[in-house]
Parts: structure tokens; sequence; C-alpha cells
């Protein structure tokens, strides 16, 4: 029972080793260290823009497929996915992460991609 601010137990070394796996588990999953942040803010403004990448090139080929697209606007979309796909794998080199580490696990949804 909680009773102001004050946990009352009768089983206080069980308490105390839940609070502990607790706590482990938090910071296991939380590095709120000042020299992964920016590595951490990369990772994840990478990871949007690999998926709005490839959300695009589906969406390029889509229209290739269907005849909507005239030869220099393929010329020019190819160009600009290379060019995308090329400043991505600058960008992962210079913050040092891997394909696998762009993705995000969505729980029960499994991973973004």
């Amino acid at each position: 029972m909680i009773a102001n601010g004050i946990v009352e137990t009768d089983w206080p070394e069980e308490f105390v080793e839940e609070m502990e796996q607790a706590q482990s588990a938090l910071a296991d999953r939380i590095d709120a260290n000042p020299e992964n942040a920016e590595k951490g803010l990369a990772k994840l403004v990478l990871t949007l823009i690999e998926l709005i990448r490839k959300l695009m090139e589906k969406q390029a080929m889509r229209r290739v497929e269907a005849g909507s697209l005239s030869e220099d606007e393929i010329e020019r979309v190819g160009e600009t996915l290379m060019k995308l796909e090329n400043k991505m794998k600058e960008l992962k080199q210079v913050f040092g992460l891997d394909d696998e580490e762009l993705n995000l696990n969505l729980g029960p949804l499994g991973n973004l991609m």
C-alpha cells in the first residue's frame, strides 16, 4: 500500500528486488547520456528519412510501371533517389550507424522497416 508517498509492504525484500529490476530495465532502455544524445537524435532522424526514401522509391516505381512519368522525369527521380541514398550512406558513416540500427521497434506491431 502507498500512503503519503511511503510504500508499506509485508515483503520488503521482494519489493526492493522488483524495484532494482525495474530500475535496471529502465536504464537499459533509456540511455540519457550526453555523449549519446547526438547519435540517438541522428538515429531517429535518419530512420525517418530512410522510411520516407523507401516510400518515395516505391511510389516512383509504381508511377514508372504505370507509365505516368516521362523519360526526363524518370531520369530526375532516379538521380534524386541515388543522391539521397549516397547522402544517407555518408551520414550513417559520420554518426557510426549501421542499416540495422535505422529501425524503430513498434512493440506488438513489430519493426517499422
